[in-house]
């Protein structure tokens, strides 16, 4: 059936093109708002003191939330300590992937993994697997922003965390399609909003905010089929007080598209009383 002309908003910054192709294919109306771009934090003391403790035996277990942070880990730590410093002091402890994309940066670094967390690699399923582990010195590499609720349940089971930042989310360097889009929201000119990635409604609702359209903004986006790509993202449409209305069967951009082509229509019927 696909989108059947309906007007697809994507905040998908790195894939904007693919996303965008892949809604016309399915006979949508994309209009592509890049929401984001990843910010290295380069000059990164708290990294190279937590490679320290690392290197020392002090950290029993160390959870990798994203292949890209491990990777930005590594190009801290190389310039001081070698190319691969950070992986042979990975492998004298308990080390904890998230999900598949860091499984592939330790795969390729050679690097075993005590625990693999189950689908759809939520904080929760992450909690849940490494449940009755010995460790209690535990670092945790973050992506973007704090994961409270992760950090939170660590510390409740009597764990010292160490939150390892190596990168932020920062607006995109040109705001201007993200304003528009914002803008346009708020006139109820969109049916769909995809969602790819926590950091892209709220940066999108930041822009609402400095564009004096907050309101109406939030009430379109009522109206709207919000699809997202899996449980982490659509843990973040919490803080705004919506939920999302449909996630894929798998967390792939081109799943996300095709199954928010078939299920649009419906949940906006629905959503708009028709």
């Amino acid at each position: 059936m696909g989108f059947a002309g309906l007007r697809i908003l994507t905040l998908e910054s790195r894939r904007s093109e693919e996303i965008a192709t892949l809604v016309r294919k399915q006979g949508g109306e994309p209009f592509a708002a890049p929401s984001m771009r990843e910010v290295p934090i380069a000059d990164n003391p708290e990294v190279l003191a937590f490679y320290e403790t690392l290197r020392a035996g002090g950290v029993e277990m160390v959870i990798l939330l994203t292949g890209v942070g491990a990777r930005a880990v590594e190009t801290i730590v190389a310039p001081h300590h070698g190319a691969g410093a950070f992986a042979e002091a990975l492998k004298r402890t308990t080390v904890v992937p998230r999900g598949p994309k860091p499984q592939a940066v330790l795969r390729e670094w050679g690097v075993p993994w005590a625990v693999s967390v189950p689908s759809p690699n939520t904080w929760r399923e992450l909690l849940a697997a490494i449940a009755g582990r010995p460790e209690r010195r535990v670092a945790v590499q973050e992506y973007g922003k704090p994961n409270e609720a992760l950090l939170a349940g660590l510390r409740a089971r009597g764990c010292e965390v160490t939150a390892v930042r190596v990168y932020q989310w920062a607006l995109p360097e040109d705001t201007g399609p993200l304003r528009e889009a914002a803008r346009r929201l708020a006139e109820g000119g969109f049916d769909v909003l995809l969602l790819t990635t926590s950091m892209q409604l709220p940066h999108l609702a930041q822009m609402a905010e400095e564009e004096g359209v907050a309101p109406a903004f939030q009430e379109a986006l009522r109206r709207m089929a919000i699809c997202s790509i899996g449980p982490t993202t659509s843990e973040s449409l919490e803080d705004l007080g919506l939920r999302a209305d449909m996630e894929p069967t798998a967390p792939k951009m081109g799943l996300l598209v095709k199954e928010a082509g078939e299920q649009a229509g419906d949940i906006i019927a629905r959503k708009r009383g028709h």
